[in-house]
């Protein structure tokens, strides 16, 4: 049968066979080693350790690791990480929306990275030339103690089966007879927003003439309202053999 134990029990376990409840002075205590503390009597003691509120316990951050966030003011920015957005001259004459995917790595719980994947959208304007950047800022990978990188795509032109860019404006070259040359041609052309434009040309080409058609080129990046020329050049194809008829024919004409 249990019975019931006194502090003078548990504190005889835990110290010895001494009384906490006699008078004991400092020495008695520490053992005999002269103290600068002041006395403390048994229910002192006892409350210290094995009071829930007594200074015995543990204390939030401590053993060494304390809290608190890092410091990363003088933290490095990484490089930025460019890619090519390639764009067709009709993406570049209308503008268009480009889904871009990406994966990155961020940092995860317990300084472990992982690999996600992001939609970017990229919302090209009319009139954008070659060479301009759309800056995603800090899209990079995340690394410790670096500032992201920022994620910039830069815009590419995709060749054009007829037409080439010169700044605002377009070039385009003419295959025509040395016929045509001096009796005229008309110029028939889709554009790039899928109008048919028809052009006649009236004079003699020569291999130096140009057919400037104003507010038909790329539009103004800045001034999306206005637009570039469209410059139409010629090659004459002459034959590699002439009939004497021909060219006798050619002396009348000429001469």
């Amino acid at each position: 049968m249990s019975h019931q134990r006194n502090k003078d029990d548990i504190f005889a376990e835990f110290f010895g066979n001494s009384s906490p409840y006699g008078p004991r002075n400092a020495n008695d205590i520490f053992g005999g080693v002269s103290s600068p503390y002041v006395p403390r009597n048994g229910d002192d003691v006892f409350a210290e350790y094995f009071s829930p509120s007594g200074s015995g316990g543990g204390r939030e951050g401590g053993g060494g690791g304390g809290g608190g966030s890092s410091h990363h003011g003088g933290a490095r920015k990484a490089a930025p990480v460019e890619k090519k957005l390639p764009c067709s001259l009709e993406d570049l004459y209308k503008g268009t929306t480009k889904k871009m995917k990406i994966s990155r790595e961020i940092a995860g719980v317990f300084g472990k990275t992982m690999q996600v994947e992001e939609i970017l959208t990229v919302d090209v304007k009319p009139g954008w030339k070659k060479g301009t950047k759309i800056i995603f800022t800090a899209k990079g990978n995340e690394q410790p103690g670096v500032i992201s990188a920022d994620l910039v795509f830069i815009i590419d032109e995709k060749p054009h089966p007829i037409f080439t860019r010169d700044g605002n404006d377009l070039v385009v070259t003419q295959n025509i007879s040395v016929l045509e040359a001096f009796t005229g041609y008309t110029v028939n052309l889709t554009t790039l927003d899928g109008r048919r434009l028809t052009i006649p040309v009236n004079t003699v080409i020569h291999p130096e003439y140009v057919e400037v058609v104003p507010n038909e080129g790329m539009p103004l990046q800045k001034d999306q309202t206005k637009k570039g020329n469209l410059t139409i050049k010629f090659n004459i194809k002459f034959p590699t053999r002439l009939t004497s008829e021909q060219k006798t024919g050619l002396k009348k004409i000429l001469g």
